[in-house]
């Protein structure tokens, strides 16, 4: 007979995880719970195994004991991290795995403490992070991070699902970011700001208050530790943006002045003047454009002029899942070899200038 049903489990608990927890503390069979799944029971059997084997690390141990104590004998001893939704607790572990994306970063428990600590090995003045051990046996009781020194002090690394749930959840952050950026208004009303004093000066912003997809992608660290995009690459694709910008701020300016300018045209407008200045950034748009070719131009054209977001432009552009940022780093670097030619062409002209 069971004593409590695994349904009552929070939402974040692996499945296989749930029917050991039916098998060892509600008495549920193998067989019924194979019965259940519409599977052979030794399906069961091997993921009961499994989830047995793992319970040889503490961490792993603790987190089942407690989710045994607090959902199946309804002794809740308010545990932090146990009860919460999924969402919150990837919230909760996102800075942990952030911490341990970068180059030399372990997670190291110390038999009878109470606390967990995330260090740079061999780089003393880095800060630590301090984790509970009830957070940090959810990450290894999910895989995101593996026990790679056993001992009395035991140390973790992240592991490629790891590696991989970090990247899925700060893509998510930035496309939320983006989104709310893009919808205006979308948000509840507040009080405008009260007028500034004479002596105080309002920082200039050039494209708005919203940061574009590539500062948020140089703000991302690579498996090394160093900025995933360059300064170079982020000001590469900044200007494409700026060419783009101006060509379109051109072509407007200069259609409303054609428009209202056309009186003896009975209503039809006259054709646009051209915009030198505006004219120069169209040209070297396109240019830029026509060097990347297929592909390389779409998504930079999407995520620097447009300000699409990668999961939206891949999406759009028919891509796998995080391929959209590897393709976005090689088209900023042919940007960037684009640029560093074409201002050397310039160079090169003034100087022929005057010497001639």
């Amino acid at each position: 007979m069971r004593k409590q049903s695994a349904l009552s489990l929070p939402e974040w608990v692996p499945a296989e995880v749930q029917r050991y927890l039916e098998h060892t503390e509600s008495g549920c069979s193998i067989r019924q719970l194979a019965r259940d799944l519409n599977c052979h029971p030794s399906t069961v059997l091997r993921q009961v195994r499994r989830v047995e084997n793992r319970r040889d690390d503490p961490l792993i141990d603790r987190v089942l004991s407690e989710l045994a104590t607090e959902f199946f004998h309804q002794a809740s001893k308010g545990k932090d991290w146990l009860s919460e939704a999924k969402e919150e607790v990837e919230a909760r572990s996102l800075e942990v795995l952030a911490r341990l994306c970068q180059t030399g970063s372990v997670l190291a428990v110390a038999e009878g403490m109470e606390k967990a600590v995330v260090v740079r090995e061999g780089r003393a003045e880095t800060s630590k992070l301090v984790v509970e051990q009830g957070g940090a046996g959810i990450l290894a009781l999910l895989g995101w991070i593996s026990c790679t020194r056993p001992g009395r002090l035991r140390r973790y690394h992240i592991t490629p699902s790891g590696r991989a749930t970090y990247s899925r959840l700060m893509a998510s952050r930035e496309n939320l970011a983006r989104a709310e950026l893009e919808q205006g208004f979308g948000e509840p009303a507040s009080p405008f700001r009260p007028a500034l004093l004479p002596r105080q000066k309002e920082r200039r912003m050039r494209y708005g208050l919203g940061e574009t997809p590539l500062d948020m992608l140089g703000r991302l660290l690579d498996k090394s530790g160093e900025p995933f995009l360059p300064k170079e690459l982020v000001e590469a694709g900044k200007r494409l943006r700026e060419d783009f910008e101006l060509a379109q701020v051109g072509e407007h300016l200069a259609q409303n002045e054609a428009y209202f300018s056309g009186a003896d045209s009975c209503g039809r407008p006259m054709p646009a003047p051209e915009n030198p200045a505006s004219s120069a950034a169209k040209k070297r748009a396109a240019e830029a454009l026509t060097t990347l070719g297929s592909g390389l131009s779409d998504i930079a054209l999407r995520c620097c002029c447009h300000l699409e977001g990668l999961e939206t432009a891949e999406r759009q552009l028919g891509w796998s899942a995080r391929s959209g940022k590897i393709v976005l780093r090689i088209a900023l670097s042919q940007l960037k070899s684009f640029y560093e030619q074409m201002d050397k062409k310039g160079e090169e002209g003034r100087k022929s200038q005057m010497i001639g």
